[in-house]
């Protein structure tokens, strides 16, 4: 069973990996896509707050 640790990294994990894919498909002009993942974005983001992470360094979208 993972821990709290483990539980944090792997959304931190997704966290920038969402915000790569974001900014892929800003670029490609991809809006669908765009607001697709920014939906789970969104959501990293809240959980990832409550778990008290400093986003200021790894948040490059910032919406």
């Amino acid at each position: 069973m993972p821990n709290g640790l483990e539980i944090t990294q792997k959304a931190i994990d997704d966290f920038q990996k969402i915000q790569n894919h974001m900014k892929n498909a800003r670029e490609e002009n991809a809006m669908k896509t765009y607001e697709g993942l920014k939906n789970d974005y969104l959501s990293l983001k809240a959980l990832l707050n409550t778990a008290g992470v400093n986003l200021a360094d790894i948040d490059k979208i910032k919406e």
